[in-house]
């Protein structure tokens, strides 16, 4: 069922899978390094067709650029006031919600849990329209408030989905053991299944902001301008009208991608704890 170590595997098959992990590895980051010499490549180059080729010069003076003829820092301050609050907020209702369907027996509790589940198999696409007109009638269309709103309310079913395992894993008796002391259901989730919840709780925080902040199909539905936009939207913006600057799209990607790098750094131990844990019960 499970794939075989690679130990135990012949000596062939060892043979070629040290020398296909690193062709496949390169192959991976072709993209990145291609985008990453594009950030530094002058413009006239670009003009002069050397995409691929060694720059005439390094113009790191691009990323100089991008903040001083873009707004860049709007669109990622925009990107940190939406995904802050989605990760707050989806992951905070995550943790009541989880908590509940994991506890709690009651009737529906299982449907409950699959109308949770449901809303993650949804495309996208069959929501655009229905969200849209909600998010104007509702005053919201073009603030970030309102892209906020909707990424926690859409984020809120995975992350149920996975504090509700994830609690479902943890021994009940800790829980009946304070039942029987007397201790209020609030307390028990505070004192006693939080502290249990955090290596979850910091796994699931990363996999959110990491979502939210590339997320690229709603921040063109549901904003439309440099005040609202996310970076992932406004890097379409940087783009002229009659020239494609790719130099300085590539320069914005990259600063675009150092938050969800950096967190996901100063969270790995957090975050390899929290995926891997109960994966040997």
């Amino acid at each position: 069922m499970f794939p075989r170590p690679i130990q135990s595997m012949s000596p062939a098959s060892k043979v070629a899978y040290k020398i296909a992990l690193p062709v496949m590895l390169v192959l991976w980051l072709l993209p990145l390094l291609g985008v990453a010499m594009t950030s530094i490549r002058p413009s006239g180059d670009l003009a002069a067709g050397n995409y691929f080729g060694i720059p005439s010069r390094l113009a790191f003076d691009n990323y100089l650029t991008v903040f001083r003829n873009t707004d860049l820092e709007r669109y990622l301050l925009n990107s940190f006031k939406v995904t802050i609050p989605t990760v707050i907020g989806a992951v905070g209702l995550s943790c009541l919600t989880g908590f509940a369907l994991a506890i709690y027996k009651f009737k529906s509790n299982l449907i409950l849990f699959f109308i949770f589940v449901a809303g993650n198999f949804v495309p996208s696409q069959i929501l655009m329209v229905p969200v849209r007109d909600l998010t104007v009638s509702m005053g919201m269309y073009n603030t970030t408030m309102g892209l906020a709103l909707f990424h926690i309310a859409f984020q809120t079913g995975f992350c149920t989905l996975f504090m509700r395992n994830f609690i479902k894993a943890l021994p009940f008796e800790l829980v009946e053991a304070a039942r029987v002391e007397g201790v209020s259901e609030w307390q028990i989730f505070r004192h006693v299944v939080m502290p249990l919840m955090r290596p979850a709780i910091a796994a699931l925080s990363v996999l959110v902001f990491t979502f939210i902040w590339n997320d690229f199909f709603w921040a063109m539905v549901l904003t439309t301008g440099a005040a609202t936009q996310p970076i992932t939207a406004g890097l379409n913006s940087l783009n002229g009208q009659w020239i494609a600057a790719w130099h300085l799209v590539s320069a914005g990607s990259i600063l675009a991608a150092l938050p969800p790098v950096l967190m996901f750094f100063l969270m790995q131990r957090h975050f390899i704890a929290g995926l891997t844990l109960g994966a040997v019960k």
